[in-house]
């Protein structure tokens, strides 16, 4: 039989380790972020433009929206038109296609080719951060993809190209802001 004495003194201990488990909490998220919602509530976008000189003409209202989808799905922010908590603005400043690999004919009449052509877009970010001003930034992000001009050309796979490419910016964006990784 346990004494008294001995209960009591299990009891006090069993409690004073809830209470410090309790105490010790960490806020875990399934999307990785580190948002504090009882000071950051909304985000805004502006609309981001394409100021590369190349690619579709919707490209930037495009990119805009991924952003603004990306963002509410990923995050308990809503989105307001403009002075949200967490601001988004930028624009689209580079778009190239280059060749990365080239293959030689065996015939010496022809011409060396692309075997390997690049889409490579750079999207110049700036973030701000109402809540916390040391988390603004500003800065470029910068994705490609690589396809066979021997197979396709850029306008059969370019829209494919550019949805993979904004994909992966975009998550590269939400790292470097509300992930802090």
């Amino acid at each position: 039989m346990i004494s008294i004495s001995r209960f009591l003194s299990f009891s006090l201990v069993f409690i004073s380790l809830a209470l410090l488990v309790q105490a010790c909490s960490v806020r875990y998220s399934f999307t990785g972020t580190n948002i504090n919602y009882d000071l950051t509530k909304t985000f805004s976008v502006e609309n981001f433009f394409n100021d590369s000189g190349g690619g579709p003409a919707n490209m930037g209202q495009l990119f805009t929206e991924t952003l603004k989808e990306f963002y509410q799905r990923n995050t308990q922010l809503e989105l307001v038109r403009s002075n949200g908590d967490l601001q988004f603005s930028g624009a689209i400043s580079r778009y190239t296609i280059s060749p990365q690999a080239t293959v030689t004919s065996t015939d010496p009449n022809a011409p060396d080719r692309a075997g390997q052509m690049r889409l490579t877009i750079v999207v110049e970010v700036e973030y701000i951060n109402m809540a916390n001003e040391e988390e603004n930034l500003k800065r470029s992000f910068s994705f490609f993809q690589d396809y066979d001009p021997r197979n396709t050309s850029i306008l059969q796979v370019e829209s494919v190209l550019i949805e993979e490419i904004f994909e992966n910016i975009i998550q590269d964006i939400f790292t470097a802001t509300v992930a802090n990784w």
